[in-house]
């Protein structure tokens, strides 16, 4: 793993993508973004880049794309859990019974009401906006690569069991199908194939160290409290237990963040609660957080990105196979941001493979989850040919249909030769398995 500053490229792509995010924005910091467009602190509740068109790299002269290997996140979706609504409503509620709500805490609660209310029964489910996305990303992928999709081609998708995940597989298959009927699919939904497509090893996903306890305590609790929004809504806010208080003022805030994907975005008011400094702590403690839980930080012993492993070989192996193939074709993984971000560490996509046991320094090295992971995000494996008798084949990689950078020497930027790259993934794979194993 490579410990790094902010290099060049990476400054290019960030640049990039917060221009797409922020709708002309230019922003050299989370602050600046966030001041712009308060949304864009939603961290994995972020709606996907929708609207501006990548600028693709032409192919060095002869090659054509005839294979793409994708892992893609669900798309924009109700909350998950309801605890995200009932511990908010929970402390408002207490409030309430005490007398001691202002006229504006009344009115959060009953807005929250009315935001649960419309949630209920849909917990986790994907939105008319999540579909949208799908349908629109689909589209591009034909338009980008029109040689992929062509005549006859194969598509393999294969989808997590949950219902988000399957119902994008199934609007970006049925939008592939729309614009080209003769496509041959092969599209499944099964439990077997947890194994990759949604691999949760416990025994990384449970080693926390000491130190990541006490660096992550020690960076988020100066940062939770916000006594400006509890004298807002409390006539007596120290009659609010501190709990109380820290978890009405993260809740609700994530509360206010994920309507953006769902109608209820048009009707909610609880962003007018919040402060561009309240929501740029908030997304400092979200973005360590998901660093901490899937990044190479030494705090965890620059390990739990391996937790994508097996996916991992997953690709490399079936593009082995598909690349013998003479037909074009396309494999489609759909799943989650749990799996998405720490595939794009271990990758060490646009320098995403940072270390660092100073979690201060993650914001302004730009490590910063939210361009990784957005409802809907994607990583897509283009590989290109002169031929099937081609024995140099070669590919780039797309972050969120944005060409992206891997840590490998190569010629033909933003293009890799095949070789290189499962030549040395694999030995890195096998590397880890060969320590882990004796441990």
């Amino acid at each position: 793993m490579r410990k790094i500053s902010m290099t060049r490229n990476m400054r290019i792509w960030m640049t990039t993508m917060l221009l797409t995010l922020a709708s002309g924005l230019w922003a050299q910091t989370a602050r600046e973004a966030i001041a712009f467009n308060p949304k864009l602190s939603a961290s994995n509740y972020c709606v996907y880049p929708d609207s501006v068109k990548a600028t693709m790299t032409p192919p060095p002269e002869g090659r054509r794309p005839f294979y793409i290997s994708t892992y893609s996140r669900h798309g924009s979706r109700y909350v998950s859990q309801r605890k995200c609504y009932d511990i908010p409503m929970a402390v408002l509620t207490k409030g309430d019974s005490m007398g001691l709500l202002t006229p504006l805490g009344k009115s959060v609660m009953a807005e929250l009401r009315a935001i649960i209310d419309d949630a209920e029964g849909r917990w986790g489910e994907m939105s008319g906006i999540g579909k949208q996305q799908l349908r629109h990303i689909a589209t591009r992928m034909t338009q980008n690569f029109p040689e992929v999709f062509a005549g006859k081609a194969r598509v393999k998708a294969r989808s997590t069991t949950v219902n988000r995940c399957i119902l994008s597989m199934g609007t970006a298959v049925q939008q592939l199908v729309a614009i080209n009927p003769q496509l041959s699919i092969d599209m499944n939904a099964s439990k077997a194939d947890f194994w990759y497509l949604n691999h949760q090893d416990r025994r990384l996903r449970q080693y926390k160290t000491p130190q990541v306890a006490k660096a992550f305590d020690e960076y988020s609790e100066k940062r939770i409290v916000n006594e400006r929004l509890m004298a807002q809504l409390f006539t007596q806010p120290d009659s609010i237990s501190p709990d109380d208080q820290k978890w009405l003022n993260y809740y609700l805030i994530k509360t206010a963040l994920i309507q953006q994907n769902t109608h209820m975005n048009k009707r909610s008011q609880l962003m007018t609660l919040f402060s561009e400094d309240d929501l740029h702590r908030f997304w400092q403690i979200e973005n360590v957080w998901w660093y901490v839980q899937h990044g190479f930080t030494p705090l965890n012993g620059c390990q739990q990105p391996y937790t994508q492993r097996h996916l991992l070989r997953k690709i490399i192996h079936e593009a082995d196979s598909c690349i013998l193939l003479p037909e074009p074709g396309a494999q489609l993984r759909f799943g989650h941001e749990t799996v998405l971000l720490p595939l794009a560490c271990l990758l060490g996509l646009n320098g995403y493979d940072y270390q660092t046991d100073n979690l201060d320094d993650l914001e302004h090295h730009g490590w910063w989850a939210c361009l990784i992971f957005p409802m809907a995000s994607n990583i897509q494996f283009v590989f290109y040919r002169k031929s099937p008798r081609d024995s140099d084949v070669i590919f780039k990689i797309l972050l969120n249909e944005q060409e992206a950078t891997l840590p490998l020497p190569t010629d033909m930027a933003p293009y890799y030769h095949w070789r290189d790259f499962r030549n040395h993934y694999l030995k890195m794979l096998d590397d880890y398995e060969a320590v882990r194993d004796k441990q």
